[in-house]
């Protein structure tokens, strides 16, 4: 077999397929491969005319197919099954090949796998794949990261396959070692925050001002106009107005009310905790899916706890409810920037988070306007310490705070949870104040446990113990 192939694709579910399509659409020659050759088949009938792609049955056709160094992308599912596929290949590789992870990796396993093959002569590449089905297909945001030499070689591939936006494709070599997946995880986080705010001003808008879902629907309709502009505001419109073809009641009627998760949320909230980051805005969404997969527990709660009964305050709060939201939203990124920037000045990755807004700007699920924001703060001040001491961010925290203040008031009076609008709005409280009552805290340990403490009236970095009474 002649090499010609630019890259395999190995995995060939929805995503491995239209990732493969896609790169066969843009031109360059694509190899494509699965352990069971009826979706190599499946992939093959969907190309399309003039459109060039190799079906392997063996690794060994593989990579005979391929042009060196060799450049094979995995999208499989994650942990031992990437470790095996990386063993079935390495036989029929050579030192220099590239070896890419594509799926959704812990970033701990791309650091192991990054180190273990650069032992072994290859390059490694983790990169974070974000638009689901769609964004494969048709563009995503893609966050690679590893070594620099193996981004050069495949960045012809990946700059024509990702989204394009205004300032250039929706891709950049985010930085070395385990770089990507980090990147990608934490984007998932937000992703987690910014649903599941989402989801709470649906059910204030429902449960405390009383709207229709019609009326809803273009309440996030109008929002998607404004600073709120995003895929998550505009396809929550179209869910609210879709209606089921079965029981012709809206279609978010007859959805149980258990939200699944595949585990790259949590995998954040852990990272913010083993880094020492404070992410409440993501342990809040996080521990929402938790408390909703509670189903049978909460119905038996609900007939045993009474809370206040739902409200219609009409229409005129909505516009609290939207700064409330923006507000909230702001605060749930600059923990996602906060964690992402703790994580590079140990690892020393490299990362520009200029570029990492940027390249979320389209393809990704959490693409949105206010990315914009994100990508200009930095570009003001490169070194910038948090989201919220950006003067436009910041001051619209502060503008607008009156708003948040009163919608979390409004939700607590009526008794709709808004753990992470709530816990944005903690963030921001705490953030901003010179002195927290951990003083007390740290007294406390003081004198349980001899931890000692810090004086405020003497140089920091000297301990001191009290002999409580």
């Amino acid at each position: 077999m002649q090499a010609t192939s630019q890259i395999c694709v190995v995995g060939l579910a929805t995503m491995g397929q239209n990732l493969a399509l896609n790169i066969a659409r843009n031109g360059f020659p694509v190899t494509v491969y699965n352990r069971s050759f009826d979706k190599t088949a499946a992939t093959l009938a969907r190309l399309g005319p003039g459109q060039r792609m190799i079906g392997a049955r063996t690794v060994q056709e593989v990579a005979a197919s391929l042009v060196r160094p060799r450049k094979v992308l995995l999208l499989v599912k994650a942990g031992q099954p990437v470790d095996d596929t990386i063993q079935t290949f390495l036989p029929v590789l050579q030192a220099g090949d590239l070896i890419i992870d594509a799926g959704n990796s812990h970033p701990d396993d791309t650091e192991r796998r990054t180190t273990d093959l650069q032992a072994k002569g290859f390059r490694f590449v983790g990169m974070g794949v974000s638009g689901g089905e769609e964004g494969a297909l048709n563009g995503p945001s893609l966050m690679p990261g590893g070594d620099r030499s193996a981004y050069d070689e495949l960045a012809p591939i990946l700059k024509k396959i990702a989204a394009q936006v205004e300032d250039g494709p929706c891709v950049t070599h985010v930085g070395t070692g385990s770089a990507g997946h980090f990147v990608k995880m934490v984007h998932n986080g937000i992703e987690y925050g910014d649903m599941q705010l989402i989801a709470e001003c649906f059910d204030l808008m429902q449960n405390g001002l009383g709207l229709t879902h019609a009326e809803m629907a273009d309440a996030f309709a109008d929002w998607n106009r404004g600073v709120l502009e995003s895929f998550l505001i505009e396809i929550t419109a179209r869910i609210l107005r879709a209606q089921d073809p079965e029981t012709k009641r809206p279609m978010v009627d007859v959805i149980l009310d258990k939200a699944g998760q595949k585990g790259t949320g949590r995998w954040t909230s852990e990272m913010a905790l083993r880094f020492g980051v404070p992410a409440p805005t993501m342990h809040a969404a996080v521990e929402a899916r938790c408390l909703s997969a509670m189903k049978a527990q909460r119905v038996d709660a609900a007939r045993q706890l009474r809370g206040p009964a739902p409200a219609k305050l009409g229409r005129q709060l909505l516009d609290a409810v939207r700064d409330a939201l923006y507000c909230s939203k702001i605060c749930s990124y600059a923990q996602g920037l906060d964690l992402l920037a703790t994580a590079n000045a140990e690892k020393h990755w490299g990362l520009d988070f200029g570029e990492v807004a940027r390249i979320w700007k389209g393809g990704c699920i959490i693409r949105a306007r206010f990315l914009k924001s994100i990508q200009q703060a930095f570009a003001k001040q490169r070194a910038l310490p948090n989201l919220l001491l950006d003067a436009e961010l910041g001051g619209f925290l502060q503008q607008h705070q009156a708003a948040w203040r009163k919608v979390i008031t409004l939700a607590t009076e009526h008794g709709v949870p808004t753990l992470a609008m709530g816990a944005s709005l903690s963030y921001f409280d705490s953030f901003r104040r010179a002195t927290l009552p951990q003083n007390l805290t740290q007294a406390q340990r003081d004198l349980f446990g001899a931890h000692t403490f810090e004086r405020v009236d003497r140089p920091a970095g000297q301990f001191f113990h009290h002999e409580w009474p």
